[in-house]
């Protein structure tokens, strides 16, 4: 198998996702970890249109090219994951508890912690009401997995998996 290249910026959130999810599947990769600027600027934006990361290409499948890192998990599980290592048989009450985990994550919590990030250090002045209403939504959705968690070890299926 050839290795997949991983584009990836050293302190983003969600490179690590994808990176998680290939380690623990046993999936070889390269890395090219680019500054911001550089997403912003061909030939990047030929790879992803919205000029973020992570994006994988994969030499394995047609030079496939996938971006967002919900999109890239579910990609990998789905190519890679031949003994369920970390997902679950298609269509089963598992299978479909994982993907509602993923896009709790995607749609919620990722976005929410971002939000707070660039408005406590990146936004030029200070709002401290849009500030509270992200660290508010951080809570919230935090609260949601512990109280999961308080009656379980794992979020799906009684193990480590991609959720």
């Amino acid at each position: 198998m050839q290795a997949l290249l991983l584009y990836a910026h050293h302190a983003g959130p969600n490179p690590k996702k994808v990176r998680m999810i290939l380690e623990e599947l046993g999936i070889p990769y390269k890395t090219h970890d680019l500054e911001f600027s550089e997403m912003k600027q061909p030939p990047f934006l030929s790879i992803n249109p919205n000029g973020r990361v992570p994006a994988i290409v994969d030499p394995n499948n047609q030079s496939i090219t996938i971006w967002e890192s919900g999109a890239i998990i579910e990609y990998l599980v789905e190519v890679y994951d031949h003994h369920r290592t970390i997902s679950f048989a298609p269509s089963t009450p598992e299978y479909f508890h994982a993907k509602q985990w993923l896009h709790f994550q995607m749609s919620g919590q990722g976005p929410y912690f971002g939000q707070a990030v660039w408005f406590k250090v990146h936004h030029p002045e200070f709002i401290g009401s849009c500030f509270d209403r992200y660290v508010n939504e951080i809570r919230r959705v935090s609260g949601v997995l512990d109280n999961v968690l308080q009656e379980r070890d794992y979020l799906v299926g009684g193990r480590l998996s991609q959720s």
